[in-house]
């Protein structure tokens, strides 16, 4: 799959994090929200590298806060999904919506 198209789970990190996004999204609240809203368990070293591969192509922005005791000192990775983010998920959508365009009937829901 080409820059050009979002998998599955990368639409559903990028739409997580902007549902966490003004609650601060980090990786474990990432992978609580996928399973609240989606049920969806996601493996911790999957999501890790969906992350990083969706701030590779642009799409989402990651900033290191500050080490914390409860982290054993370790810095969190707060993510935001940065305006290219946006357009790809819009894109997403519509790609999406137009494939699913008079599909009830067929599917008899119409």
């Amino acid at each position: 799959m080409g820059k050009e198209h979002l998998g599955e789970l990368e639409q559903m990190v990028l739409l997580a994090v902007l549902r966490l996004e003004e609650h601060e999204a980090y990786g474990s609240r990432v992978r609580k929200e996928l399973k609240d809203c989606v049920g969806r368990g996601v493996a911790r070293g999957a999501l890790y590298v969906t992350i990083d591969r969706l701030a590779e192509k642009g799409l989402l922005d990651t900033q290191v806060g500050d080490p914390t005791p409860g982290r054993g000192g370790r810095p969190r990775r707060y993510l935001s999904v940065s305006p290219a983010g946006i357009t790809a998920i819009r894109k997403a959508r519509r790609t999406w919506t137009s494939l699913w365009e008079g599909l009830d009937t067929v599917m008899g829901q119409g």
